[in-house]
Formats: structure tokens, sequence, C-alpha cells
């Protein structure tokens, strides 16, 4: 069952494309989620580079065709279709050996009624690169559909190689509009308000790290405290894993399999305690009581983190004074746990040891 599963914990979504989908997953599994895309889609069906590029294709009659996106080649097959070169592209493309970097482009490769000859296992330029120089390019015409970029290190191995390339700009990446969201994100990671942070693309990967600025040595930190850094595969991964971020990633590099891993992760990172009778799981925003969530407060989880970093042990009213969100005082301290015992609905968990400090009634690990 996953629904509940992450009750407690706030997962980021940097993605634009199938955010809304995102989305309604993590909420299905009780997530709090906070929405603030990194990169902006930005289509170029009336661009005069993509029509001239599609021409070109079409009167090149290419030996290879390199399909990078699904949403690319479905998007270059449209515009094609809104200038009337719709089949005359498609008859261009099925004498061509057709390349896919990975399943989703085979996907939209087959909607168009047309095969793939060779699709890469990871997803990578890399893979088709190395592919293609093995089997040799000298003298062949190739079309390169970019994404979101140009390919200028894959379309130069190429051309060293001896093929004759023309490259397909059906859309390019942009900041978003307003960055202010995602530096708001960047700023939450950093103060440790964000359990996890998904990515769906290497570009909005880099897009956050800049849009951080400042703050991107502290979300680098947070990322490598424990802050959960999920990836949908090793190409998107690519720039965390070059700045020593830890990441994880499905199996399969399909959205689902990311959220699943979301959540099958999380849950196995919390504090789980057996406190008086009873079965406490220490969450980002929440503690959950026997699978109950009860939402806390910045101070009373900051509280509560600190008596479970230190199970059954006192913790000093100055220790958990510095763990508060502000600082402050003793009576904070003490403000901060009358108002924890009243959401979690009972004093039980949370003993008072006279002029010492406070402890969690801890009975044994869970």
């Amino acid at each position: 069952m996953t629904e509940g599963a992450l009750a407690g914990f706030t997962v980021a979504v940097t993605a634009e494309r199938r955010r809304s989908e995102m989305t309604a997953l993590l909420e299905r599994r009780g997530a709090r989620v906070v929405s603030a895309p990194a990169i902006t889609i930005v289509p170029l069906i009336d661009d005069d580079a993509l029509r001239a590029a599609t021409e070109a294709c079409i009167g090149l009659e290419p030996h290879l065709v390199v399909a990078t996106t699904g949403f690319g080649f479905r998007g270059w097959l449209e515009a094609a279709e809104g200038w009337g070169l719709g089949e005359s592209l498609r008859e261009s493309l099925r004498g061509a050996k057709i390349i896919a970097r990975g399943p989703k482009p085979c996907g939209a490769i087959r909607a168009a009624g047309l095969t793939e000859d060779w699709a890469a296992k990871t997803e990578a330029s890399e893979e088709v690169l190395e592919r293609l120089l093995q089997d040799g390019v000298a003298g062949q015409r190739i079309v390169v559909q970019e994404h979101g970029e140009p390919q200028i290190e894959f379309v130069n191995a190429l051309r060293a190689a001896g093929a004759a390339v023309v490259e397909v700009p059906v859309y390019r990446w942009a900041l978003p509009p307003d960055v202010a969201p995602v530096r708001r994100l960047a700023e939450q990671v950093a103060a440790g308000q964000i359990d996890a942070v998904t990515f769906t693309s290497a570009p909005a990967v880099k897009a956050f790290l800049q849009i951080a600025g400042d703050a991107g040595a502290d979300v680098a930190r947070a990322f490598q405290a424990g802050t959960l850094a999920a990836c949908v595969g090793p190409v998107t991964a690519a720039p965390l894993v070059e700045r020593g971020v830890p990441v994880v990633m499905p199996e399969r590099y399909r959205l689902g399999a990311l959220i699943k891993t979301v959540t099958d992760e999380l849950p196995r990172r919390v504090v789980k305690l057996r406190v008086a009778g009873s079965t406490l799981e220490v969450r980002g925003h929440a503690a959950l009581i026997d699978g109950v969530p009860h939402v806390l407060a910045p101070a009373a989880m900051a509280i509560l983190s600190a008596l479970a970093a230190r199970p059954g042990s006192v913790v000093s009213k100055d220790q958990l004074a510095a763990a508060l969100p502000r600082g402050n005082d003793g009576h904070a301290v003490d403000v901060a746990v009358a108002r924890l015992r009243a959401a979690l609905g009972s004093g039980k968990h949370i003993e008072t040891v006279i002029k010492r400090g406070y402890r969690l009634r801890v009975d044994d690990a869970a």
C-alpha cells in the first residue's frame, strides 16, 4: 500500500512537463509537495531554423537519424504537419536507419508509423555516439534531433569522423520567467525544510544550481547531510554527481519508477522508536504515532528531532534551545515542549526531568 506512505514528508518537484502528474502521485501518497519548475520549454514550432532543418532533412535523404527525446520527435513531426511537410518528412525518415536515445523516443517513433533500428539502454548521448563511431560514419548523412540545447560535442565528433550532420532544433530550455519559486526552494533545502527534491532532466539540475546562487554551497551540504536528491536516471544525475552529491535513482528510468523510489527511500531514513508503548516515527514536518500523522510546527519538530537523536537520554534545555529554528532561552523550550505534547495528543511520550531537561520515554528500538 502506498497511500499515506509519504505522510509527514515534504517533496519538491522541479519539472515543468508532467508536473501536475508528479504532484498528484506524491500527494496521493501523503506528501506535502513544493512545486518549483527550474526550467521552461520553449517550442520552436514557428521557428525559421526548425523549418529550414526540416527541409534540409527531406532533401538530404539521410542515412541515419538520431531521435533524442520523445517530446522533441513528436514536436518535430507536428511542426512538419503544420507546414504541409509531414508526409515528406516521414518518407525521408523511412529511408533512414533510426537511432533512439532510449525508450521514450522509441514510443514517438512507433507512434509515427516508423521503426527504430537501435535504442541506447542508458538513454545517454555518449552511448549513442560510441555506437555510431564504432559502426563508422564516414560519408554518412546524419540528422540529429536536438533536445533543449545544441549537442556541440556530439555533432563535432560525428563531423570529425567524416559525417555530414544536420541539426534539428525542435525546442530549447530556458530559465522560468519567474525564478523566485526556485530560489525559495533552494533556501528551503539549505534550511533543511525539504526532505526530497526530484529531478527529471540534467538541464533542470543545472538551472536549479544556477538559480540557487549564493545558497548553492548550503544546498550541496543539505544533500550530503540527508536531503534526498532523486533523479530519474544517470544522465539527469550527472551534474549532481560531479559536485559530490549523493543521488538515488530507479532501475527503470521512468517517472513512475522515480516516484516509487522516493516512496520507498524516504520512510527507510526516518527515526523509528518505541516510545511509551507506541511506535514513533520522526519525519520531516510530522510525527507518526502508530501510523497516525501529527503535523508539527517548526519549533516543536526541532524539539522532537533533538530528543529522538538521543533516544532515552536527557537533553538539557540549553541543547534544546540551540536546536530551535531561531534559538532562544529555556522558557521558549518549555513553550515548544508544551505545544509538542499537545500536537502529539498526550504528554506521555516526553518526560520532564526536573532541573535537567527532557527525554523521550523510550521502551526499545522499533
